[in-house]
């Protein structure tokens, strides 16, 4: 059923199988991989303007050049197109060849009349979003796409992906594969490795499933101004002489507002709170970096203050720490690669003291043409009720700067911390 005002008519419902032939195996995953809690479905949306797709006259239907395009995607990423199983009490990938779940579907909308998903979205999300695929669980599926077109000649890519298969960075590199093919390149500019082997196994003890502590979060989205992440850039160099990344700043003032927000620097000033978020490790690969490597490789870093030093703080400081915990993150990976830990850096911790970041800019998604330019809006929806989350993001084109969605507290605390983003925003802080 679509939504009220702007129907969403789903035509078409199939596997799409790689092109050609591709092995039979079943691979095994890396440690890392094998995380159980990274065997969630991440749900993305993007979105490519009406005007960029009028402009490509003489070319097929989007719903029909992409699912071509994905069929020849999945010879080079044939994983994809495989199932989890369980082999050896570990998840594998059983490479099938069954396919990925691709949905057609138009709307009998402009994406002017929707504003262009921009929060708050006009239609709902699991309109957009491809529904599982029968008789099949959608966690033992590395893939599922839906591509909706408007009625001004625009189009919405809906993904829905499997953490377990590949991190944010290989993701993107899959879906910048089939954009190339898209476009009708011979091959992918980047030839994908599997290589799971590279990833470190050290040994590690039995732990128990980490304990999830439901969370009645709520929904909240603010976008940063270039001008004003430069301002904070700025005093950041001028009191350390180093520089620091709007993605620093941006985690900075939404771990400040939140603990303000939280008001423990008056409840219990001494109090720990976290800022956690996953750095890329594939330069701290042993030997030589691959190149095309695209399953997950990355490291947890945290950051930890006391509740009342990071609410009082100048937001200056609190870039400090961000950057002193990223600093730790080459001999943190090199003593969690060497077995040297206590416990598992992996096994996290979900409290509502602790701040999960993630960032969606430089994934490559922002970059995926599929022919008809780059999309003008990326929406993620990277949010589990257990964990308290912020996704740095951009806003829709062609509004530069940062944008920053959160779930990550709760009804009680939310007025105040949208006071501290919103004052934040505006330059006042």
């Amino acid at each position: 059923m679509g939504s009220i005002g702007f129907p969403v008519t789903r035509t078409s419902r199939s596997l799409v199988g790689p092109s050609s032939e591709t092995p039979r195996e079943t691979l095994r995953l890396s440690v890392i991989d094998r995380v159980a809690g990274l065997r969630h479905l991440v749900r993305s949306l993007h979105v490519f303007d009406g005007a960029a797709a009028r402009a490509a006259e003489g070319v097929e239907p989007p719903a029909k050049t992409l699912r071509e395009a994905l069929g020849k995607a999945l010879v080079d990423y044939h994983p994809f197109a495989g199932r989890f199983v369980e082999e050896e009490g570990e998840a594998r990938v059983a490479c099938t060849g069954e396919g990925a779940w691709f949905v057609e579907a138009v709307a009998a909308c402009t994406l002017e009349e929707v504003k262009h998903l921009d929060h708050p979205m006009l239609i709902p999300k699991e309109e957009l979003l491809p529904e599982p695929a029968p008789d099949v669980n959608p966690l033992d599926m590395p893939l599922m796409m839906q591509v909706t077109e408007f009625t001004c000649g625009g189009f919405v890519v809906g993904l829905i992906s499997v953490h377990t298969i590949a991190d944010g960075l290989g993701a993107g590199q899959f879906i910048n594969a089939v954009a190339d093919y898209a476009r009708g390149l011979p091959k992918p500019r980047v030839t994908p490795v599997w290589a799971r082997d590279l990833i470190p196994d050290p040994p590690k003890m039995p732990a128990p499933p980490p304990r999830l502590e439901l969370l009645d979060l709520r929904y909240f989205t603010v976008d940063l101004s270039p001008a004003h992440i430069a301002k904070v850039k700025s005093r950041f160099l001028e009191a350390t002489g180093q520089r620091c990344s709007a993605f620093d700043v941006c985690v900075a003032k939404t771990w400040q507002a939140r603990t303000r927000a939280l008001n423990l620097e008056d409840d219990d000033p001494a109090r720990p709170v976290h800022a956690c978020f996953f750095a890329n490790t594939r330069h701290l690969l042993p030997g030589t970096a691959v190149s095309g490597f695209y399953g997950n490789c990355f490291y947890p870093v945290a950051a930890t203050r006391a509740a009342g030093e990071v609410a009082r703080a100048d937001v200056v400081e609190v870039v400090r720490t961000i950057r002193d915990a990223k600093a730790r993150l080459a001999s943190d990976f090199a003593r969690w690669a060497a077995g040297a830990f206590e416990r598992d850096p992996y096994e996290l911790t979900f409290t509502y003291d602790s701040l999960f970041v993630s960032d969606w800019t430089r994934l490559g998604f922002l970059e995926a043409d599929y022919g008809w330019g780059a999309p003008a809006h990326v929406v993620p929806f990277s949010y589990h009720p257990f964990m308290a989350v912020a996704i740095i993001g951009a806003p829709p084109a062609p509004k530069a700067g940062a944008r920053v969605m959160t779930m990550c507290v709760e009804e009680r605390h939310l007025p105040e911390f949208q006071e501290q983003m919103n004052a934040f925003a505006a330059g006042n802080q």
